[in-house]
């Protein structure tokens, strides 16, 4: 993240604050008085009735070395020597006391034999008292700093690390504990060359189709991600499309198609009766493997919707993956007025990093040359495209660390739905990035300002988000834990999990 982040987030819980730093900043008023509520006249002009307060939070952006005391890199036997330092310490201590010649059995039996007397108690100085008291290695240091020798070639450290990581991780633990199961499994992969492999095998051992659709409408359910995602882009195509009487959206990610059942119920409100609508869809093999069947299930789905609502609607099936589309895939029409959707898609096309066909800003041109309407794009806040393994590995620990927390206040910790949707659905993405390279890569999240330039180099031009984009998202967000934030910036909206940015949604002709 550019410095630029540290602004300041909003929270959606009971307190009710906004804040301004140039730009907007939004949160709820979830109190039962309405005076303190945000007002909205523009998308450029936001007041506030009495009784509003003003909270000032900070993203940050702080790059993690891992030293000890001493200043040099961790290793295991710097965090072996945590134990031997404490039991020095006591050693010394105690001599101070009783004079060198003095041991624990001569002080056990000196003149205070009552413990409840004794300066240290005898139940002290048995073993496994004197262990407990040691200071524990902390998590996050032991991975990066094994994720560290394994960048700097030392095999023999980082497995060192990788068995005392073993002892640390657990799937039913607290959010760090989890995310170090999964990032283990990542960098034992990595160690030993056998990261693509290791990938192949974790998606032949996919879940059934029905145990993927739960753990993925699970995720959907318990965390705001993916509702920001349909929200936003619902909120700035129908401000976009209001006038319009035929429509075509053109999704690059349509999933089970579940964003746009509120988008056709809201078209049915129109005054004056429904536009006509087309969409197309492009699928991935994920949602093609949850659903067990193409697209034509998700056709009938929105053609029944939209036949409940006496909603004009087509749908076609582009049957090529994001990467591979061409202008024969989209069955553009004269006189439609169009819009192109990318939820999370983006960084899961190849860029000029992988290959030099770079179908990502090739896809980017070739939406442009279509002069939509509106492009809407929802994407991880995250920078893991062209890092290199050890800034790459800190990247996704710090982002992942965010999202298993959001995803801890929401279930106990032995839910089985979590864990089998932490399993399904994110521990492959994790294992992706840490273990594989080139090609077989393929989270390759930017971060909303190589976003912006890769989009102004396609000739695009970013629109400002109308006020019931930001109005739309604090409404969906009222189901939602406390902790999560929303900042206008940028002319984007940022999605944050206390102090870290998780996503952006932005709108680009």
């Amino acid at each position: 993240m550019d410095s630029s982040m540290n602004k300041g987030l909003v929270s959606h819980g009971s307190d009710a604050s906004f804040q301004t730093y140039g730009e907007q900043i939004f949160t709820l008023d979830s109190s039962t008085s309405a005076s303190g509520f945000v007002s909205y006249d523009s998308a450029s002009n936001v007041s506030t009735s009495p009784g509003t307060t003003f909270v000032k939070s900070f993203l940050s952006d702080q790059r993690l070395y891992v030293e000890n005391l001493s200043g040099s890199p961790l290793s295991v036997s710097s965090i072996a020597d945590y134990g031997n330092d404490f039991q020095d310490k006591l050693r010394e201590l105690k001599m101070s006391l009783l004079g060198p010649e003095s041991d624990i059995s001569d002080y056990q039996s000196c003149c205070f034999n009552n413990d409840s007397h004794n300066i240290f108690p005898t139940s002290m100085w048995h073993s496994n008292r004197v262990r407990d008291m040691a200071p524990k290695p902390d998590l996050k240091q032991v991975v990066i700093a094994c994720a560290r020798a394994i960048s700097d070639a030392d095999a023999s450290n980082a497995a060192g690390l990788m068995d005392m990581l073993e002892q640390m991780v657990s799937v039913l633990g607290d959010p760090v504990q989890r995310l170090g199961a999964y990032l283990l499994e990542g960098l034992r992969a990595k160690l030993e060359f056998s990261g693509s492999r290791i990938y192949r095998r974790l998606r032949r051992k996919e879940p059934t189709s029905l145990e993927l659709m739960t753990s993925m409408h699970f995720l959907y359910e318990i965390c705001s991600y993916w509702k920001f995602a349909y929200v936003s882009a619902n909120a700035v195509i129908t401000k976009a499309m209001e006038n319009e009487q035929r429509i075509h959206i053109v999704d690059f990610l349509i999933a089970q198609g579940s964003q746009w059942i509120p988008f056709i119920q809201a078209l049915a409100q129109r005054p004056g009766g429904p536009p006509l609508l087309r969409i197309t869809g492009i699928d991935d093999s994920d949602s093609a493997h949850a659903r067990g069947a193409g697209l034509e299930i998700v056709g009938q789905k929105l053609l029944s919707i939209a036949e409940s609502c006496n909603v004009p609607f087509e749908f076609h099936d582009a049957a090529v993956s994001s990467s591979e589309v061409e202008l024969q895939n989209l069955m553009i029409q004269p006189g439609e007025a169009l819009a192109v959707n990318f939820p999370y898609i983006l960084h899961h096309i190849p860029d000029e990093s992988v290959s030099t066909q770079n179908h990502r800003d090739r896809v980017l041109r070739l939406i442009k040359s279509l002069s939509p309407r509106v492009v809407t794009v929802v994407e991880q806040e995250s920078n893991t495209n062209t890092s290199s393994f050890l800034p790459r590995f800190v990247e996704t620990f710090d982002y992942y660390k965010a999202m298993f927390e959001s995803i801890d206040v929401a279930r106990s910790r032995d839910d089985k739905q979590r864990i089998s949707a932490e399993q399904n659905c994110v521990a492959r993405d994790i294992v992706n990035m840490i273990a594989c390279e080139g090609p077989e890569r393929m989270e390759r999240q930017e971060s909303f300002g190589k976003w912006r330039s890769r989009f102004q180099m396609a000739g695009f031009n970013q629109l400002p988000l109308n006020a019931s984009v930001t109005r739309a998202v604090l409404d969906m967000l009222k189901q939602y834990h406390g902790n999560y934030r929303i900042e206008e910036r940028e002319g984007a909206l940022y999605l944050g999990w206390i102090r870290k940015a998780m996503s952006t949604s932005s709108a680009w002709r």
